[in-house]
């Protein structure tokens, strides 16, 4: 039996990184192979199993943490698995991505450090399939309905698979060349090695589910054919209406969208280019942009060799530890260094402080200069009013730049779209499809799921919406509740989402 004292007798650890030198010259994922699973069972016994257990309530997901930490700890890893995935279709994903909002909610952290509860997800799903505990689910048998899901990020494919599992024919359409969305195309391989997730698609796969790319819903294939094509339709596809920043000099060249720039890099590294025609290398990049986009557009410059990187973000620097107007369990905004930060800050250290750190806060871009040759050349910022996006008087400073990468989030899906119109479905005041709380969005047997009805938000809530609208969907088809249905479109985390404006 697990140490019952451990959360007293035993120090938070986290999963080792690979040195920041080596794996800047690769794009494989940065922590060190095989180093989780030895600390894990220790880590996972750390979990007091509260009565209450609000890493629960946190998590988008309502995953059973201390149930599968108990198993963890037992070395129970088969049963930690399948409690795992009761509620989580991908945890490979979340356990790499998510911010863990579980772990700001966790009972532990009020007195000491949380437990990890992302590394112990990691380690059970890596060890799932490393000892062949994740095959696929057919269907015991057909229910005789079809259900066609646009978009194959992680909303969509969440729903796929919940549905397939329920006996409906699902055909997934994505307009990329490959199955993935967000997942294959915005997501750098030092974050999600792709490998990951073409195993889950081949799961999918060998379930049932049918996937057609280079479908453009609306375009190659009017609204009207699919829907006469399948029973019901979900409609997954994410927010991509990039947001912009329309001050003078933008239409200089070198300036791009991190959307434009990160798909080119991870072509890159699946072998289907030589090198990106948007490419690092050699230039003075300024990432303008304070989340995790823009961090991956950092790690990604430092792996192109460029030749020195910033970055821009428009709010204060956040405290580096928890603030008293955000008291435990809400997920506070607090200082965080990510992988891509540590890296440049090796390459380019004490640029504008003792910490090293690349990112200048409460930095607004007031426009951009540029050379003879209509390319940028550098980008005039100046340090933002409290409260304000306005710059400050005498504030104003130059950064020398002749690359610019703009990562300010996403205003919701393309609204002048095929698919909008064919449709015929409304757009609400934030930029988002319009549904109701079961997902519908009018057009009967029309559904929304992930980013294109929340907003721009966080994988771990495309997947929770994917399997919420499955199981809205399900209920049309068959008036039947029998698959698990978390959230509703108005449910919201502990602390909404916020994500880093314009500027």
């Amino acid at each position: 039996m697990a140490d019952p004292k451990a959360f007293l007798n035993t120090p938070r650890k986290l999963r080792a990184r690979r040195a920041a030198e080596a794996r800047v010259r690769d794009w494989q994922e940065v922590y060190q192979p095989g180093a989780l699973l030895p600390i894990i069972g220790g880590q996972a016994a750390r979990c007091m199993d509260c009565g209450l257990p609000f890493c629960h309530q946190a998590c988008p997901l309502g995953n059973l943490v201390p149930e599968w930490n108990r198993l963890v700890a037992d070395q129970d890893w088969r049963d930690a698995a399948d409690r795992l995935h009761a509620t989580d279709n991908f945890p490979e994903f979340t356990g790499r991505l998510c911010p863990a909002p579980c772990e700001s909610a966790c009972v532990l952290g009020i007195i000491a450090e949380p437990v990890t509860i992302r590394n112990v997800e990691l380690a059970v799903v890596d060890r799932a399939w490393e000892q062949g505990y994740e095959v696929p689910c057919p269907p015991d048998r057909p229910t005789g309905r079809s259900v066609g899901v646009v978009g194959s990020g992680p909303a969509g494919l969440a729903a796929a698979q919940q549905l397939t599992r329920a006996g409906h024919a699902v055909t997934v359409y994505e307009r990329a060349d490959r199955i993935g969305g967000l997942l294959r195309y915005g997501i750098p391989d030092f974050r999600l090695e792709k490998h990951r997730l073409d195993r889950r698609i081949d799961q999918l796969r060998a379930e049932g589910t049918e996937f057609r790319t280079g479908v453009t819903v609306g375009e190659d294939l009017p609204a009207a054919e699919l829907r006469s094509r399948h029973d019901a339709v979900v409609l997954a596809v994410g927010a991509t209406a990039w947001k912009d920043l329309p001050v003078p000099g933008r239409e200089f060249t070198g300036i791009h969208q991190a959307m434009e720039y990160l798909p080119l890099a991870n072509r890159v590294a699946a072998g289907d280019l030589a090198e990106s025609p948007v490419s690092a290398r050699g230039h003075r990049v300024v990432v303008i942009g304070g989340g995790d986009t823009a961090a991956d557009c950092v790690g990604t410059a430092v792996r192109q060799f460029a030749s020195g990187v910033r970055q821009l973000d428009i709010n204060p620097r956040p405290p580096d530890g928890r603030p008293e107007a955000q008291p435990w369990p809400v997920h506070a905004k607090v200082r965080h260094e990510t992988t891509s930060h540590e890296e440049a800050g090796r390459q380019w250290p004490a640029r504008d402080g003792a910490d090293g750190d690349i990112r200048a806060y409460a930095s607004t871009t007031v426009r951009f200069d540029g050379d003879p040759d209509g390319r940028v050349s550098a980008v005039r910022i100046a340090d933002a009013a409290p409260g304000s996006r306005a710059p400050l008087p005498g504030t104003e400073h130059a950064l020398d730049a002749d690359l610019v990468l703009l990562a300010l989030g996403f205003f919701g899906p393309e609204p002048d779209t095929g698919l909008v119109q064919q449709f015929g479905l409304r757009i609400d005041a934030q930029g988002n499809l319009a549904r109701d709380d079961r997902f519908a969005a009018g057009p009967d047997g029309v559904f929304v799921a992930g980013d294109a009805g929340r907003g721009q938000s966080l994988i771990v809530w495309a997947i929770a919406e994917g399997r919420a609208a499955a199981a809205a969907v399900h209920r049309y088809l068959t008036g039947r509740d029998d698959l698990p249905a978390p959230i509703t479109p108005a449910s919201r985390p502990i602390v909404p989402e916020d994500p880093a404006p314009a500027g």
